[in-house]
């Protein structure tokens, strides 16, 4: 694939259509074309097979966030935090405010060499304008012509509102220009390109069936179709772009708009978090209520992966669980297998085998004495985000208010013992002091074995800031903490493989919830589904709860107001999709990216009062231990002008009408 300089180059620049050579792995059994056939327009399009191979392609760009030039970062949120040699990463450029940083930095998705949202956008965007201009020269049946519209207008949409996202509104490309012609079109609001995705996400779920396989041209595939655009795969965008349109950034945006653009009076949000766009939220609700009826009648393949362990801290899965909760982010000893359980909806292709050796394995373990292998780039949790997980009696530790932290009365948080009672999905995620964190430590050199059970209280052996854990914590909910040096998970024979999905049934539950209890309150429904909002809530707290790590449902003090109930949809989507990269978009259209406590990283300082020993033979939650408290790491200086990331400034010199974000 070629790739050119700016926009214009991108929209009008000539491609070469290759019928069928594709990177699609999983579903490529009718695409076995010759890899030297490189075609004509008029070849491309002329029947099914041929179209298809040229719209495999679109798939094939979609950034895989992990695994990009090696080691990589996409949680841009109060979440996260790399070690110093991790710096240049864009997530730490974030932190400075230096957001220009993106247009150069390779380690990051936004921008990362062959594997990038900018480029592949405007790329993919082009390849959709040709194809449904061409769509008139195909030779084939009404579903196949319908199979391959859909697909187009799914992913015309798509690229378009993942580039809002990050960069606001923008034209909109509904064609496919000369190469010398200069497409002067200006920028939309985001709501008002909101509009037009959401045409075309309608169009694709028109078109798509629920199910390839029960289509004729799919069962060509059959078995092999769950990677391809289906009709639920796009009323769930449409309903996550009617949310994002309607929430409080989008809205205030909206009505300072000035030639599409739009600018934030000053740093601070003036307390207009909880300012929906309701006649937005209602269109979202409904369709997020529709797909949740779909689901639970049983219409559809999607179901919540189940949260079953016989060992919660190792991942190690129920013999009696149907699917598993780990194996929407990563699989073992699956012959390489995609991850995604029964949950993932929409992701990109498959990464091939041992992918995830070179980058995503070893990026979240301790460095120390070389316990795990490759550098000593590792990106680990704040104490930002270990606090967003709540207690077992549903209750959350902190509220906020007036900017500040407040330890929450009703939650039963004890300091003394800070990790125990906690929301089941904490022993799940987070790695903190004592965790058994090397299983096997036969071959261990003398000062790994000390390693064995994680020394991470203030002081201890794992929380040197260079090739350790600043804030007192690991992540192990992407990569389970065996890949280390002694139980080496990430070696060949365990076919480790690992992908983040772009959005997961839980999201769909989240994005109800929230829409809904804009609209109605916590309690009410809609009319197109039998789960009030607080219900969806429940239903992810429903799925972690069993006899040994008990959770419980939003309490009544969270069901008095709206405000309060959103409040825990919030956190509740922190905890859930913690890690997945969707932090920072939610602070952002919360219009809480800019404020305190938001903008300040946390570590976690503690003395450790028990023995070394004492760890071989207790559960580490029941560890007590003395002076528990917060420190601040980095305070992210960020301004109004932060809500968006910059254009690249070539590209907003092509013509008057696309202009720089404002402040930039």
């Amino acid at each position: 694939m070629k790739y050119y300089n700016n926009i214009k180059s991108l929209l009008c620049g000539s491609l070469l259509l290759v019928a069928g050579s594709v990177s699609f792995t999983s579903c490529t059994d009718w695409l076995d074309k010759d890899p030297e056939s490189i075609v004509a327009e008029d070849e491309a399009f002329k029947n099914f097979r041929n179209f298809q191979g040229y719209i495999e392609e679109i798939y094939s760009l979609i950034p895989d966030k992990e695994k990009i030039n090696y080691c990589t970062a996409w949680n841009f949120g109060d979440d996260a935090v790399h070690n110093p040699e991790g710096y240049a990463h864009m997530d730490h450029q974030v932190d400075l405010g230096n957001y220009r940083n993106w247009w150069e930095n390779t380690q990051c998705w936004l921008n990362g060499n062959s594997n990038s949202l900018w480029k592949n956008s405007w790329y993919s965007i082009r390849k959709c304008n040709m194809g449904i201009a061409n769509i008139k020269s195909l030779i084939g049946t009404d579903e196949e012509r319908d199979l391959l519209l859909g697909q187009m207008y799914f992913f015309r949409a798509w690229w378009h509102f993942e580039l809002m996202c990050y960069w606001g509104g923008l034209p909109y490309i509904d064609e496919a220009f000369e190469s010398n012609a200069i497409p002067e079109l200006p920028r939309l609001s985001f709501q008002e390109c909101a509009n037009r995705c959401a045409e075309d996400f309608q169009k694709a779920a028109d078109l798509l069936p629920m199910s390839w396989d029960e289509t004729l041209a799919g069962q060509q595939t059959s078995g092999k179709n769950d990677l391809r655009i289906n009709k639920f795969m796009a009323l769930c965008y449409l309903g996550k772009c009617y949310l994002w349109a309607g929430s409080p950034l989008m809205k205030e945006f909206e009505k300072t708009k000035n030639g599409g653009v739009a600018q934030l009076l000053g740093a601070s949000s003036n307390g207009k978090t909880y300012d929906y766009d309701v006649e937005y939220c209602k269109k979202a609700a409904d369709v997020f209520g529709r797909l949740l009826e779909m689901v639970g009648r049983g219409q559809v393949q999607y179901k919540l992966a189940e949260f079953k362990y016989s060992n919660l801290y190792d991942h190690e899965r129920d013999p009696n669980a149907e699917s598993c909760y780990s194996d929407i982010f990563y699989t073992v000893k699956q012959s390489w297998n995609m991850p995604g359980s029964t949950e993932a909806i929409f992701r990109g292709a498959y990464p091939g085998a041992n992918s995830a050796n070179w980058n995503c394995a070893k990026i979240f373990g301790p460095k120390v004495a070389g316990l795990v292998a490759h550098d000593n780039i590792i990106h680990h949790p704040t104490a930002n985000l270990i606090d967003q997980y709540g207690m077992a009696n549903g209750q959350p530790i902190y509220i906020v208010q007036n900017g500040v932290y407040v330890l929450n009365p009703e939650s039963g948080w004890d300091p003394t013992h800070p990790y125990k009672n906690r929301d089941p999905r904490f022993y799940h995620d987070i790695i903190f002091d004592g965790f058994h964190y090397v299983l096997q430590t036969e071959g261990l050199s003398a000062d790994q074995k000390k390693l064995e059970y994680c020394p991470l209280y203030t002081g201890g052996a794992e929380r040197a800031v260079d090739n350790a854990s600043s804030t007192g914590y690991f992540i192990q909910k992407l990569v389970p903490h065996q890949c280390n040096e002694g139980d080496r998970w990430y070696d060949w024979d365990y076919a480790f493989q690992s992908y983040l999905p772009y959005m997961r049934l839980a999201d769909i539950y989240l994005m109800y919830a929230e829409a809904q209890g804009v609209v109605g309150g916590p309690k009410s429904s809609s009319d197109y589904c039998s789960l009030s909002a607080v219900d969806a809530i429940n239903a992810l707290r429903d799925r972690v709860n069993s006899d040994d790590y008990p959770m419980e449902h939003v309490q009544a003090n969270f069901l008095d107001t709206k405000e309060h109930f959103l409040d825990e949809v919030r956190r509740e989507r922190a905890v859930e999709l913690a890690f997945e990269g969707f932090r920072w978009c939610d602070l952002q259209r919360w219009l809480l990216l800019t404020e305190p406590p938001y903008t300040v990283k946390y570590s976690h300082e503690f003395e450790r009062l028990e023995k070394d020993d004492w760890f071989k033979n207790h559960d580490p939650k029941d560890a007590q231990v003395a002076n528990f408290h917060k420190e601040e790491l980095i305070t992210r200086r960020l301004e109004s002008k932060h809500y968006w990331f910059p254009l690249p400034d070539k590209d907003t010199y092509l013509y008057e009408g696309f202009v720089q974000n404002p402040g930039w």
